[in-house]
């Protein structure tokens, strides 16, 4: 008894150490591998949307006009001294929704008040096609018309007198002529690119309409319209003196 019972003894303890090598084996694959710490990359951001670039502020300049600039336009016999005419640079709002600089001549003694006119239609987006020196046409009022240029001060007659029109004094600006046409009693006008807009109301842009906000920036200096004569309509047209 004493020579067998250490045999299976022994032999009980080999078959558990057999056991317990085996569980550990099987937890060893049952066993989940360790979560990485490394850190996910981190996306590219996309591109900020660019943001919109504000339109530049109204500005202008009033300055002195030399003789070159108006080489066309003024004359001595003209019912005013060139040294009382005034060159004003400003910016206005153009058909393709964007700041341009203009020009035009004035008689110094409305040049800040138009100016004014010109600020409240740049910041209500008031498009105008162009504004140049009536010179850059070599002084032709129908050649600036054509193009629907927005001018002041020409040394000319009244259309269809001989009296001296208010342009001559530098104290008429005529504004976008194209969408705002002079027509004779009859309702024709001399320009065919104008047919399009010899009606009032007209809702386009760059039409003054009566009553509208253009009518009224020009009222606010004291100036008139042309679209609110009888008979004939020049809607074009705006004066000192309404005429």
């Amino acid at each position: 008894m004493s020579t067998r019972r250490p045999a299976i003894v022994i032999a009980l303890a080999l078959l558990g150490a057999s056991a317990c090598g085996a569980q550990t084996a099987s937890q060893a694959l049952l066993t989940p591998e360790p979560l990485s710490t490394q850190a996910a990359p981190t996306p590219e951001a996309s591109p900020a949307a660019a943001t919109p670039t504000a339109p530049p502020e109204f500005t202008s300049k009033i300055s002195p006009v030399t003789r070159d600039q108006v080489k066309y336009s003024w004359r001595e016999g003209c019912p005013v001294a060139l040294n009382d005419l005034r060159l004003v640079t400003m910016t206005y709002w153009g058909f393709d929704k964007k700041a341009h600089t203009g020009e035009m001549v004035l008689n110094a003694s409305v040049a800040k008040d138009v100016v004014s006119v010109f600020r409240k239609l740049y910041d209500d987006r008031f498009p105008i096609r162009r504004m140049e020196l009536v010179d850059v046409y070599k002084g032709d009022d129908y050649d600036s018309i054509d193009v629907d240029n927005t001018s002041a001060f020409n040394c000319r007659a009244a259309t269809g007198s001989t009296h001296w029109s208010q342009h001559a004094y530098g104290f008429a600006v005529d504004l976008n002529p194209l969408e705002n046409p002079y027509l004779e009693a009859d309702g024709s006008n001399a320009h065919r690119n104008a047919d399009a807009y010899v009606k009032r109301p007209l809702d386009k842009p760059g039409v003054i309409n009566p009553g509208d906000k253009v009518v009224r920036a020009f009222a606010s200096i004291g100036w008139g319209w042309g679209g609110d004569w009888s008979g004939i309509k020049d809607f074009q047209h705006f004066s000192k003196s309404s005429r």
